[in-house]
């Protein structure tokens, strides 16, 4: 009877072989461990390392330095960088590229053309010889029916608003008159040969008080608006007049 020898389970040899380079593998990694330990220790001074062995917290240092991403690099001088496909989106990426919003004022805007003053005054006259009038009418009648002092306050704050508008714009109407009428009469002296005149500010101003002047004579309002003015002229001149003073003064 002949006995034929069985060969050597080959599995096991092969589960050998891979257990041996397992090891080693885990040998290399341990020892690049530790050569990277090392080298982070090697920074700390001592003082720190003292205390981190005393609290505990050179365990958490050292996982966070094994923790940090590689940086990539080429494996060959030959061969492409090698990256990862995961990038992390934008916080504020525009999905829908939307236009941008542009804000445009008018009044620095050459396409909405120059501002003509006196045509804006004959359009909007409106505005400032029938609406602000009556809306000031109809404050004052709310004033007579409200109790509420803060109401009350609100409604007077809003027709002072009301009455500085109405006063602007009439001394405004009474500027764009006077330099029309020179500008007019410019034009006309030009056509004669003659160089053109431009008022200056303080002529402007002269002839304002020679027309506001004219208008209260003839509406009759000239005396009160003459006595008004004496008190007020009269009030500012008695703040810096000097007072006498009492004998009990005059004895200290």
């Amino acid at each position: 009877m002949v006995i034929k020898k069985s060969k050597a389970p080959t599995v096991a040899v092969e589960g050998e072989t891979a257990i041996n380079d397992k090891n080693e593998k885990i040998g290399s990694w341990d020892h690049k461990q530790q050569e990277n330990l090392e080298q982070a220790l090697a920074h700390i001074p001592f003082e720190e390392l003292q205390k981190a062995r005393a609290d505990g917290s050179h365990v958490i240092r050292l996982k966070t330095a094994y923790m940090q991403p590689e940086k990539p690099g080429r494996a060959n001088k030959n061969r492409p960088m090698e990256m990862s496909s995961k990038v992390r989106v934008g916080r504020y990426k525009e999905v829908i590229q939307a236009p941008k919003r542009v804000v445009r004022d008018p009044r620095f805007e050459s396409l909405c053309g120059n501002l003509d003053t006196e045509r804006f005054r004959n359009k909007y006259s409106f505005l400032y010889e029938v609406e602000l009038p009556a809306e000031k009418a109809k404050l004052q009648k709310l004033i007579k029916k409200s109790k509420d002092p803060n109401i009350i306050e609100d409604l007077k704050n809003h027709i002072s608003w009301i009455d500085k508008q109405l006063k602007s714009s009439s001394t405004k109407n009474i500027e764009s008159e006077i330099l029309s009428e020179h500008i007019k009469k410019e034009k006309e002296a030009a056509k004669h040969g003659k160089h053109p005149y431009y008022l200056k500010k303080s002529v402007i101003r002269e002839r304002k008080l020679i027309k506001k002047y004219n208008e209260l004579k003839a509406s009759g309002k000239l005396d009160s608006f003459i006595e008004k003015k004496r008190k007020k002229n009269a009030s500012k001149d008695h703040r810096f007049m000097p007072y006498r003073k009492s004998s009990d003064d005059v004895q200290r």
